[in-house]
């Protein structure tokens, strides 16, 4: 029976959703795995989600750009931004463990031998610099060797074999710690790669931090986000529990005695990861529900980023609510990808809330680590407008007494003009004084009804 507040987040109900809102884009002529679907994706980025049903040599569609814009993933929940953040936040602080289920989807079909994913799935070759065909929207599902915690994540894995795939552990992550407890015991970690799964699994797998700390299990955080219990279902030839409605899962172990090189990749900040040694997953068993669909994400699209928008802004809310109760809301901009930038509102309701603002700034800094500039302006600003938080920066903020620098602090190793991650943050006070507002209160219109059908264009000029 379903709980209160319950949510469907399955794979196909949210395709279906998205559809029904109008924004599912369908591209009808078939599409070349290399180059040629990445590259529409990127052009039609930010339109809608994309299905190619037709894709050459495969049987299987793709679908590309599925979260890609406030609009679709609003789409996809049937909720709005502020109940999709109210979700998120259900997920880290009411956490649901998983149901175990006897029969899946995801495994309707099981293939253990003659594996071969290639030939198999059509796996995208991105950009022309790219290494080769690399595995995007890859959840990898595992259970740490030592804390039995189950974690899910996101990485990217390069085919370098039909039955072998690199995979990226980048350092401070998850997966990375459970991999060197393996290789401490001279095990191999067991995981399985999840294509096309429920999203609130996608954005429990996109949270990061210190709001989803190590002892935190991402399939509970999933089911905090539903508002009901995930399905869970033995792994086939892993001892591990994997979701139940996975379009695809690939099962296998990392090896933590072998390793290749990888990459390089295009990456999110719009910049090629270069080539590194990484380990080696061998892929044990490929299971699939009935006419699977693939998801690809392109490592340079919006899709990328808006998938960490929501969980980011919702994490920062958590912490400013409580640091900061002034604060009304965050944004995180487009500009700065969803991940380096925010804007935040707060209303000074007495004269003891100035300097707030600036605590804020501080706050905003120590929860998120990759935050590199914070501008926070007064609640008469729309901060999702960004010509109303630049109208601000011109007549609310003076440089000489506005700007707070945090100099040689931890931000995103990606960002390449910093140094291995250390760079300059960078606050702005764009408010003013509490017993100043009256001062700068912007003129005020009538609120008069238009006849908008009584508005025409004329190429005619007034007569004199």
């Amino acid at each position: 029976m379903p709980r209160p507040n319950a949510l469907d987040t399955r794979f196909r109900t949210a395709l279906r959703r998205i559809a029904d809102a109008g924004q599912l884009l369908t591209y009808g002529d078939p599409v070349d795995t290399h180059l040629e679907a990445a590259g529409i994706m990127k052009q039609l980025d930010g339109q809608g989600t994309l299905l190619f049903n037709a894709v050459k040599s495969y049987a299987v569609p793709v679908v590309g750009n599925l979260l890609c814009s406030k609009e679709t993933c609003e789409a996809a929940f049937g909720l709005d931004y502020r109940e999709l953040r109210a979700c998120i936040d259900r997920a880290l602080s009411a956490p649901c463990p998983p149901t175990v289920v006897t029969r899946s989807p995801a495994q309707e079909h099981v293939v253990t031998s003659g594996i071969d994913i290639a030939r198999a799935f059509p796996v995208l070759h991105h950009t022309e610099a790219d290494a080769g065909r690399f595995v995007t929207a890859g959840i990898v599902v595992t259970r740490d060797p030592e804390t039995k915690v189950y974690n899910a994540s996101y990485h990217r894995l390069q085919l370098i074999g039909p039955d072998r795939t690199a995979i990226k552990l980048d350092y401070g992550r998850h997966l990375r710690l459970a991999f060197e407890r393996a290789k401490r015991r001279g095990e191999s970690l067991p995981v399985a790669i999840c294509i096309g799964a429920d999203l609130a699994l996608q954005f429990a797998a996109a949270t990061m931090g210190s709001q989803m700390p190590e002892d935190a299990d991402e399939l509970a955080a999933a089911g905090g986000l539903a508002g009901q219990p995930i399905e869970v279902v033995r792994a086939v030839t892993q001892d591990l529990l994997v979701p139940a409605e996975s379009e695809i899962i690939f099962e296998g172990r990392i090896r933590t005695d072998e390793t290749v090189d990888e990459g390089p990749f295009g990456e999110f900040v719009g910049y090629l990861s270069p080539q590194d040694q990484v380990p080696v997953v061998e892929i044990t068993a490929l299971t699939h529900r009935d006419r699977p669909i693939y998801h690809a994400i392109n490592g340079f699209g919006r899709e990328t980023v808006m998938l960490r928008k929501y969980v980011l802004e919702a994490s920062l809310m958590k912490v400013l609510r409580v640091a900061v109760p002034i604060v009304e809301d965050v944004e995180m901009t487009a500009g700065g990808l969803h991940r380096f930038h925010v804007v935040v509102s707060i209303r000074k309701a007495a004269p003891q809330h100035d300097g707030l603002e600036r605590n804020a700034i501080a706050a905003c800094f120590g929860a998120l680590k990759d935050l590199d500039l914070v501008i926070v302006v007064d609640d008469d600003i729309d901060i999702c407008d960004p010509s109303d938080v630049e109208y601000a920066l011109a007549t609310r903020m003076e440089a000489s007494r506005d700007l707070m620098i945090l100099p040689a602090a931890r931000g995103h190793e990606y960002v390449r003009i910093g140094r291995n991650g250390i760079r300059a943050k960078l606050g702005i006070d764009a408010t003013v004084p509490f017993e100043e507002r009256h001062r700068f209160a912007r003129c005020a219109f009538a609120p008069v009804a238009i006849d908008k059908a009584k508005l025409s264009r004329s190429r005619a000029a007034p007569a004199r």
